[in-house]
C-alpha cells in the first residue's frame, strides 16, 4: 500500500472561510480533513480529494485553485445526514506532465477504492475521467461507467484531450468498461456517425431533451454505475458560468436530482464532477452548484442505506410476468420504491416502474432488450 501523503497536500481551512468561522450546523464542523495529518478514513462513508490538473482543457495555469473554491462553498452547507461520515484528505499534487498527475490519481484513488470508500473528485478537466478510469483498471475490476456531459469526448482529430479521452477509456485494451452510458447530449454538439457508433457498440447516450421529460428513467442508469463522469457544461449557462458552456442544458435542479440518484447507487464507487474554472465563474456560482450536487449526492447516499438487500425476500414486492415469451420476475423495494427486473439469465438489473408496465402489456422494455443485446 502506498503512502498517500507523498500524493496529497493538506487544506488550509481557515483560509477556506470567508467570516470569523463555522456553526457547528455546517460541514465544516463535521468532516475528518487533512490539515496536519490525514485523518483516519476507517469508518468513512466518503471520502473528498480535490483535483487542480487542467492541461487536458489546454488551460496551463496553476493557481485555479478551483478544488478548493468548491470545497469553501460546501464546508458552508449545512450537514444533515449524520449517518454518512464524510473525509476530506486534501488535494492530490498536480505532476511534472499531465501523464503524472493521471499516475498520482489513478494511485490514490485505487488505493481509496480498495478499501471500498466512495471517493468524490472535485475539480479538473474532464480529461480526468480517465485516470478515475484507470484506478479500476489497477484493480482490474470491470465496470459499467456513465458521463454526465453536453458532448461526447470522442473526437479523435483533436489535439485537445479533454475531447478525446473516450476514445482511450472505451477503445484501449485491455479494456474494464462492461457498458457505457452518456447522459444529457445535446444533439447539435454531437456528430451524428458519433451516435451511429455508440449504438453498434451497444452503448446507451440519453439526449438531454429525452432525460428532462421523465428524470426517473435515468435512476436505474445511476443505480447500474461504478464510475460516474459529470462535466459541469452539462448545466446550462444560467444556473453554472463556468467553462465551456451553452445556453440549454440541465437546470442546476435536475443537476442535483442527477447525483442524488448516484448517490443512492450501491455499486458507484468513484464520482467526479470536472470542468469547472474558476476564472470563468460569474460570482462563484457554478462553485455553490457544485457544492449543492454533492450535498445531493451525500443525501443519496444516507438514502441508499435505507434500502433492503435483494436477498431478503421479505423486503420486497415479487411481480411475474412474461417478456419475450419467457417468463420474468420484477421486484419493487417495499423500504424504497425503487424496481429491479430479472434477465433470462436469472440477473437482476435495476429498471424503473415504466418497465414493469411496458412488460404487463406484453411489450418488450426496451431497457431489458438492450440487456440482452449486450449479453
Amino acid at each position: 500500500m502506498y503512502d498517500l501523503h507523498d500524493f496529497l497536500s493538506p487544506v488550509n481551512i481557515h483560509a477556506l472561510n470567508d467570516d470569523s468561522g463555522y456553526n457547528d450546523g455546517q460541514f465544516a464542523k463535521h468532516i475528518a480533513v487533512y490539515e496536519k495529518e490525514l485523518p483516519d478514513i476507517t469508518n468513512a462513508d466518503i471520502v473528498l480529494v480535490g483535483v487542480d490538473e487542467y492541461r487536458g482543457n489546454a488551460v496551463f495555469d496553476d493557481n485555479l485553485n478551483a478544488a478548493d473554491i468548491i470545497r469553501k462553498k460546501l464546508y458552508q452547507l449545512h450537514y444533515w445526514h449524520f449517518d454518512v461520515i464524510i473525509a476530506d484528505i486534501g488535494n492530490i499534487k498536480t505532476g511534472a506532465s499531465l501523464n503524472d498527475s493521471y499516475a498520482a490519481i489513478k494511485t490514490v484513488l485505487a488505493e481509496l477504492m480498495r478499501l471500498n470508500k466512495t471517493v468524490v473528485i472535485i475539480g479538473g478537466s474532464h480529461d480526468v475521467t480517465l485516470a478515475q478510469y484507470f484506478a479500476y483498471k489497477e484493480l482490474g475490476k470491470t465496470i459499467e461507467a456513465t458521463c454526465i456531459d453536453a458532448t461526447i469526448d470522442l473526437r479523435g482529430e483533436s489535439s485537445i484531450r479533454s475531447e478525446n479521452f473516450l476514445l482511450e477509456m472505451l477503445t484501449g485494451e485491455p479494456n474494464f468498461i462492461k457498458h457505457y452510458n452518456h447522459i444529457g447530449f445535446q444533439s447539435y454538439f454531437v456528430h451524428p456517425r458519433m451516435l451511429e457508433t455508440m449504438d453498434k457498440l451497444r452503448f446507451d447516450c440519453y439526449r438531454v431533451g429525452k432525460a428532462k421529460e421523465n428524470m426517473d428513467e435515468m435512476e436505474p442508469v445511476l443505480r447500474n454505475t461504478h464510475l460516474l463522469s459529470f462535466d459541469i457544461n452539462a448545466i446550462k449557462y444560467s444556473d453554472a458560468p463556468s467553462g465551456k458552456c451553452s445556453p440549454n442544458g440541465f437546470t442546476g435542479e435536475e443537476a442535483c436530482v442527477l447525483t442524488r440518484y448516484a448517490g443512492m447507487s450501491s455499486n458507484l464507487s468513484s464520482f467526479g464532477v470536472y470542468g469547472y474554472e474558476p476564472g470563468e465563474d460569474m460570482n462563484e456560482l457554478t462553485a455553490v452548484q457544485i457544492a449543492q450536487m454533492l450535498w445531493y449526492f451525500i443525501d443519496g447516499k444516507s438514502r441508499s442505506k435505507q434500502e433492503a438487500s435483494l436477498a431478503d425476500s421479505s423486503l420486497f414486492n415479487e411481480f411475474n410476468t412474461m417478456v419475450a415469451e419467457e417468463g420474468t420476475v420484477f421486484l419493487q423495494s417495499r423500504r424504497t420504491g425503487r424496481w429491479w427486473m430479472q434477465l433470462p439469465d436469472k440477473k437482476l438489473i435495476a429498471c424503473s416502474y415504466n418497465d414493469y408496465v411496458a412488460a404487463s402489456r406484453s411489450e418488450i422494455p426496451e431497457r431489458w432488450m438492450r440487456a440482452q443485446e449486450r449479453s
